[in-house]
């Protein structure tokens, strides 16, 4: 098992009785990770939403109020990974922060970030524990001052994702989830949209970064066909955000192929299933959250999708 402790004012678990008491020096919350489907526990909040995740009250707000909320108004240093890929001080940042913290309460666990274990070329994904950050989805609508962005903290186990929370500090949008706890969007259950008919569903999808022109003619030779068949396509810029515009239902379809690695969905795919939506591969297959390749939907739309995506290839 692995015990997550953090510091919770004003109570505290009397363990003598077994409930929470007041307290004016704050107390002590355990969070109990079991070894593959974890139960969690809250002794000091039984009925308490999912966001009293440590992550929430500690890491993710703190960072998206503090580090990216504040960047977002200010003039950026920019950096290029590639033509369209770009970096910011604030997702260096965000990621370092997160890492420390991290860290030193879990010394023993693995860790996977966009920029920093990634870009040494060291991100293989292994069975044991790992936080996987992308501390700024969406750099280029950050840039830009876009408002679709977001940090993203996953929690893997035995390569499943267990734990994730996405948080947009400008939009002030906090999606979390727990396997086997369900989804919540600011402390509120989520689910996945009801939508039955393709032709009026709403497909989000992204153009990539690559820019050669083989593949931008199959990207827009795909999303001509698919136009066909729904009512409407959006481009977000978040990969993180479109898995949970799914999981709250504002989205019904998503697909992409070619994003950035693991942190762009180890959040989003817990907060889709447990919010009663599928994560699968485009062409059907289980989800591999290596692959660079993810689909979502509803339960309702998975097989006509499917079909619609193997027709636009």
């Amino acid at each position: 098992m692995i015990f997550l402790n953090f510091r919770f004012p004003g109570r505290f678990l009397d363990r003598s009785s077994g409930r929470c008491q007041e307290s004016r020096r704050g107390g002590i919350l355990s969070i109990i990770i079991n070894s593959c489907f974890p139960p969690f526990l809250y002794p000091c909040f039984p009925a308490a939403p999912i966001d009293v995740i440590f992550i929430d009250l500690i890491i993710t707000k703190f960072i998206g109020l503090q580090i990216i909320r504040s960047g977002f108004y200010e003039t950026k240093h920019v950096e290029h990974k590639g033509q369209v890929d770009l970096v910011t001080e604030t997702d260096k940042a965000c990621e370092e922060l997160v890492f420390n913290f991290l860290k030193q309460r879990f010394p023993d666990h693995k860790f996977i970030g966009e920029e920093t274990t990634a870009a040494c070329g060291a991100s293989e994904l292994t069975p044991e524990p790992t936080w996987i950050v992308d501390p700024l989805d969406g750099t280029t609508n950050f840039v830009h001052g876009f408002p679709f962005v977001c940090v993203s903290i996953g929690l893997t186990i035995g390569r499943v994702p267990t734990v994730g929370v996405v948080y947009n500090p400008i939009m002030d949008e906090l999606f979390t989830a727990i396997r086997g706890k369900g989804s919540f969007l600011n402390g509120k259950p989520i689910k996945a949209s009801s939508q039955t008919e393709l032709v009026k569903s709403l497909l989000v999808t992204e153009a990539g970064t690559k820019r050669d022109k083989p593949t931008l003619d199959a990207s827009t030779n795909r999303i001509n066909s698919l136009l066909f068949k729904v009512r409407s396509l959006r481009m977000t810029g978040s990969c993180a955000l479109n898995l949970c515009g799914i999981a709250c239902g504002r989205l019904d379809l998503f697909y992409e192929q070619g994003f950035g690695g693991p942190w762009d969905v180890a959040a989003g795919a817990i907060i889709v299933t447990e919010a009663g939506g599928l994560v699968f591969d485009p062409s059907g297959k289980d989800f591999d959250i290596t692959s660079q390749r993810v689909a979502a939907s509803n339960p309702f739309l998975k097989e006509a999708f499917i079909e619609a995506l193997r027709q636009s290839e």
